[in-house]
């Protein structure tokens, strides 16, 4: 069977279980620092599930090292994975990712933050905080599991430009927003993952 039968098939599949069963919609948000191993806990994670996956990329290829960061990511996951790659209309990724699969992966909303702030001019956290909130609002009747990745960045210091204080104060209130609505919530500490909520 080649990928593209086995991807319609999937499908099928995905479409009957939801039509026989009432799944309700679970978050999960995996937080931790730089090559903490946020990433690839997010594949094991919806690998455990055992069900079909939509990965639903925000990075954008702008310059060599964001390409070679991209390959790396994409060489960690499986090939027949779906793939949605969506700079900014989160909400509409989430959708679309959960019609075809039952989890899906974003990653990151670090970068997403960025996407907002370069891309669309934003200039406040209110604004982002209103965004996102828009994100979870527009997505809380949807059936599946949705993984954020996103970066911790309050632990350090203050950063000197003004810049850099408001894209770390915009992730902040972000990943409280989804902190909020999580299920369950993971902490990466050296490849380690710490389950912070939503244990069993």
């Amino acid at each position: 069977m080649n990928l593209n039968k086995h991807s319609k098939l999937a499908k099928r599949m995905h479409l009957y279980i939801r039509a026989h069963k009432k799944i309700m919609l679970e978050i999960i948000l995996i937080t931790g620092g730089c090559r903490s191993g946020k990433s690839n806990y997010a594949v094991q994670l919806a690998e455990a599930a055992g069900s079909h996956i939509t990965f639903i990329a925000t990075a954008e290829a702008l310059d060599d090292e964001m390409e070679q960061r991209i390959a790396r990511h994409q060489a960690e996951r499986p090939a027949a994975w779906g793939l949605i790659e969506e700079p900014l209309k989160l909400a509409e990724a989430i959708k679309n990712g959960l019609e075809q699969s039952e989890t899906v992966i974003v990653d990151c909303l670090t970068l997403w933050v960025s996407n907002l702030l370069f891309k669309e001019k934003i200039k406040d956290e209110t604004t982002v905080t209103i965004r996102i909130k828009q994100v979870l609002k527009n997505i809380e009747h949807c059936s599946g599991s949705v993984i954020f990745v996103t970066n911790e960045v309050g632990l350090g210091i203050v950063p000197a430009a003004e810049l850099t204080r408001l894209y770390r104060d915009c992730i902040g209130r972000v990943n409280q927003c989804i902190g909020r609505k999580a299920d369950k919530l993971f902490f990466m500490i050296s490849g380690v993952p710490q389950q912070i909520k939503g244990k069993e």
